[in-house]
């Protein structure tokens, strides 16, 4: 044990192994050296464990930094997750009672199996077979942003890629016969569950840097298991793909934000006038096409994005022509035009409510960048207007921010445009916005909702955002009120009454849109702010908080 020597003090070190006594004396088998484990395998990973605890508050104590009971809180911790990996499970209720043992245990054979670990300080993540989250594994809820509000924002911030431009173009790589080249994607976990996805079905894939390669001419699979579909919402946009390409696909329906109920009805009933045969029964879809597709007119009775995208990439080889009524006209929708395109396929229409598709047999890989993330564009403005800051945004569309742009002049921003860049110039207080209705593009986007209503909390005077497009878009409100904002909330209409400030909190991420709500509002609060659940944060925003940090922001990231 000497190589922790230098991190944990041994009297932190034999309070948290009495815990772990706690549970060998009633399982013993975790300590039996006939399964694979040494002697020293609990005190190694509880060594780890005493590292990690050190820097989370809710771990420790003010006496010594580290409170008894914190392995079995990490370990409660991680049980939660557990829900979703199979080998800590079992088939009744999704969590065996076994799971905090079986994760110790799992972790400790990485440090049998990889000695060279012990000699390292390495991150508890590291042991548990965590990576970063836009790198591709399992990731922990322990980490947290800490925010001290009241600094002005002050500088230049590169906007990334789009996570839902990134997300529909990985998915119709499946449909090329050779390498794609995908430029300007975004490291995020979502984009990591789709690398995930795409490996499983036998493409390979490779990132260097922002750049993701994928090959899809040795796919050999058309199931997506379970736990690789509940991890992201989006990942039903794979359901055209992989049954064009192979003739079948069998999913369960997905995961991600809680923000309704999202129903993919139009998915499928757009699919079935493509002619594909498919089948649902104990939460399973099972599809076939019976030869290629067979084109046709599909008149959509809302302009759903992810159903726009599943037919176009189902229609993409068709036999004949189809024609989408009713498209969703997204820039998304147009960039995954763009990308197919590229590859041979000819889409007509893009951005405009009637497409058409002409299929042809076969695609081949491109070369494609993907554009710039809308969302994340409006998130900064957001923040450098409640902080009363000025920033100058680089890599983005205007265009695609046109509808939101006035919001921002409204509460007195004033905004400077270039050919791809933004320079917007709060004043001290924003002012109130009268009235926000979200609307499918080219009208104000539900995604924008939340940030801007952040914003909002601070203003002089009442704004009022009405949801049309989901019908639990609201959930950040109850942790906006923890700051001290006063919203109140009326069916799908919120209204918000401006506060002079804000009280920083302990607030949680609810969901990724309303994740960066509170970091906003964290931003203009007095005091502390700890925003907790962060993967909600990781799936569709890259490096936010070292980026508010590079534009003056006094806020940290603590794993």
């Amino acid at each position: 044990m000497s190589a922790y020597t230098d991190h944990v003090d041994a009297f932190a070190l034999l309070k948290i192994c009495a815990e772990l006594c706690i549970y060998s004396k009633t399982h013993s088998r975790f300590s039996n050296a006939h399964n694979g484990l040494d002697a020293f395998a609990p005190l190694k990973i509880c060594a780890e464990l005493c590292i990690y605890s050190k820097t989370h508050s809710r771990f420790s104590n003010a006496h010594n930094g580290l409170d008894a009971f914190a392995l079995l809180k990490i370990c409660a911790e991680l049980c939660i997750y557990s829900k979703t990996h199979s080998r800590f499970s079992n088939a009744h209720n999704g969590l065996d009672a076994f799971a905090p043992l079986k994760i110790c245990a799992f972790g400790a054979h990485c440090i049998i199996k990889h000695d060279s670990v012990l000699r390292r300080n390495i991150r508890p993540q590291e042991i548990f077979g965590v990576s970063n989250p836009g790198c591709g594994e399992m990731e922990l809820s322990m980490s947290r942003l800490m925010i001290e509000g009241g600094s002005v924002l002050s500088g230049t911030v590169s906007i990334h890629g789009a996570k839902n431009s990134a997300l529909p173009i990985l998915a119709a790589t499946i449909l090329a016969h050779g390498p794609s080249e995908i430029h300007n994607c975004p490291f995020l976990s979502d984009v990591a569950a789709s690398v995930r996805i795409l490996r499983y079905l036998g493409c390979d894939v490779y990132r260097a840097d922002s750049s993701v390669s994928v090959d899809s001419r040795n796919i050999d699979r058309s199931d997506v298991p379970d736990s690789l579909m509940r991890e992201m919402r989006s990942s039903i946009v794979f359901l055209g793909a992989i049954a064009a390409r192979t003739g079948e696909a069998h999913m369960s329906f997905p995961g991600g934000c809680e923000l309704g109920q999202r129903p993919i009805d139009l998915h499928l009933w757009g699919l079935r006038q493509l002619g594909m045969e498919i089948v649902e029964e104990g939460g399973k879809i099972i599809c076939k096409t019976n030869g290629r597709l067979r084109g046709s007119t599909i008149p959509l009775s809302f302009p759903s994005v992810g159903a726009t995208e599943n037919i176009l990439l189902a229609a993409a080889t068709a036999d004949g022509t189809t024609i989408i009524h009713n498209a969703a006209r997204e820039p998304e929708i147009e960039d995954l035009c763009n990308y197919l395109n590229s590859c041979g396929a000819r889409i007509s229409g893009a951005g405009e409510s009637t497409i058409t598709v002409e299929g042809i047999e076969t695609l081949v890989g491109c070369h494609h960048s993907v554009i710039p993330d809308r969302i994340e564009t409006v998130t900064y403005m957001a923040a450098a207007a409640v902080t009363g800051g000025t920033l100058m945004l680089r890599n983005i569309c205007p265009a695609h921010i046109s509808t939101v742009i006035p919001i921002f002049e409204e509460a007195g921003c004033r905004i400077t445009l270039g050919e791809r860049e933004l320079l917007i110039r709060a004043q001290t207080r924003p002012q109130r916005v009268r009235s926000i209705r979200t609307m499918p593009y080219p009208g104000f986007p539900t995604d924008a909702q939340a940030p801007i209503m952040a914003m909002t909390c601070i203003t002089e005077g009442t704004s009022v955002f009405v949801e049309s497009i989901f019908e639990n878009r609201f959930k950040h409100v109850g942790e906006l009120m923890r700051l001290g904002a006063n919203i109140r909330i009326e069916g799908r209409m919120a209204v918000v009454e401006g506060v002079d400030r804000l009280s920083g909190a302990e607030v949680e991420c609810t969901d990724l849109r309303g994740g960066a709500a509170l970091v906003i509002a964290g931003l203009a609060a007095e005091g502390m702010t700890e925003v907790t659940e962060l993967r909600h944060i990781d799936r569709g925003y890259e490096r936010l908080e070292k980026n508010l940090q590079a534009a003056g922001a006094v806020i940290r990231r603590l794993e």
